[in-house]
This record gives C-alpha cells, structure tokens and sequence, in this order.
C-alpha cells in the first residue's frame, strides 16, 4: 500500500459555516471538566477504546512525520506576523494537534482538532473519532466519523471500507514499525511543553517549534 495518509484524506474541504469566535480557555475548561466526569468503561469496550487509543497514536504519527508538517505548522505560527489573525490554517492546526496529544497534551490537541475539524479538515475528524472511541464515547466518535465519510460542498467524503481499511494499516504499523511512524524526540516535546501555561493549556505553535518540527521531519 503506498498511499499515504494525505493521500487518503485530501480533497476534504467542508466550508466553515459561521464566524462565530472560539473561546480557547473556555473550551478548554469545558474538555477538562468532562474529562473529570468519565466514568470507568465497560470491560467489553476496553479492547475496543484500547485498539483505537493505539490507532490515534500512529495516525498522529504519520501526521507529524509527514515532509509537509513543518510547513503546515509555520502557516498556523506566522498568522498573527502576517497581520492575519483572523486567518485559520486548518491543516496546521491539525499537526498542531497531533503533536500535543503525543507530547502528553490530549484536552488541548482535541480542542484544536475541533477548530482544524470544523474548518473541513477530515485527518482532525478521524482523530476526534478515534479519541472518543479510545474514551468510549461512541456517540461522539460516530458524530466525527460521519464528518469524515459524508459528501460535503467541496467534494465527496470517504469511503467506509477505505477508512476501516486505513484503521488496519495503522494497527499493522502500531505492532512491526514503521519509519514514517516515528514517536516525537525530547527535544520537540520540551518546546511543546513551553507554549503551555500554568494550567498546561497550549497556546499556538511558533517559530521555534517550527524549526524543531523541521529538524525531526529531515532527520
């Protein structure tokens, strides 16, 4: 199989359909009190959120890995230079958030993969899907599959079978490894953990987690 994970998942653009403002601290604060309120899963669901909790970490990966992330990332960190806050780089936003859940960050990467998601990004919403599978949400989790598989203004969504199919790949390279799969390095980690406050929400990446990002991408 050679086709990677842009491949599957490109071509996804779904308009943003307000302007409404996000509250970032108040978002947050929202994920961290229902993340306090989860209960225990059921022991028939725990293979289940186990196998999606892995398949989230390969996919996050892949994303991180990828030739484009620092790219992707440096549009999200050169917005406010540019004079354009009010611009939004969805895929940035997307490795952004694939980054943090990987350095120990998991309320702040879903909350910028909700932003990246709901920009049309479909890579953040199979994320969120396999989040809430790995909370047992299934609810959720079958709302943010939707948003991946449905047909939007922009194009046609994804397949079922291609997304299981993508599902199982990530599974195969989770157990045998892969070069494209890499984990983050200490030194990405530590400039992650700097753009967190007191309360270890993360702010927006900037230059020199770019460069750290460019660095392990052409290792």
């Amino acid at each position: 199989m050679t086709r990677t994970i842009d491949d599957l998942l490109e071509e996804a653009a779904v308009p943003v359909t307000g302007t409404r403002r996000f509250d970032v601290g108040a978002a947050l604060r929202r994920l961290a009190t229902d993340a306090e309120r989860r209960s225990v899963l059921p022991s028939a669901h725990l293979a289940d959120a186990a196998r999606a909790g892995r398949q989230l970490s390969t996919v996050c990966r892949w994303a991180i890995n990828a030739p484009g992330a620092p790219g992707d990332i440096s549009r999200l960190a050169d917005a406010p230079a540019r004079g354009t806050a009010g611009e939004f780089d969805e895929d940035g936003a997307a490795v952004f958030a694939c980054l943090l859940f990987l350095t120990g960050h998991p309320e702040s990467a879903q909350f910028w993969w909700q932003l990246s998601a709901g920009a049309g990004n479909r890579i953040a919403a199979y994320c969120l899907h396999l989040r809430h599978l790995a909370l047992g949400e299934h609810r959720e989790a079958a709302h943010w599959r939707h948003e991946v598989t449905a047909p939007g203004p922009g194009g046609g969504g994804i397949d079922e079978t291609l997304l299981d199919c993508l599902g199982a790949v990530a599974s195969y390279v989770r157990k045998n490894g892969s070069t494209s799969s890499a984990p983050p390095t200490g030194q990405l980690e530590m400039e992650v953990d700097r753009l967190a406050d007191s309360e270890g929400i993360s702010g927006p990446p900037d230059r020199r987690l770019v460069e750290r990002l460019r660095e392990f991408t052409t290792r």
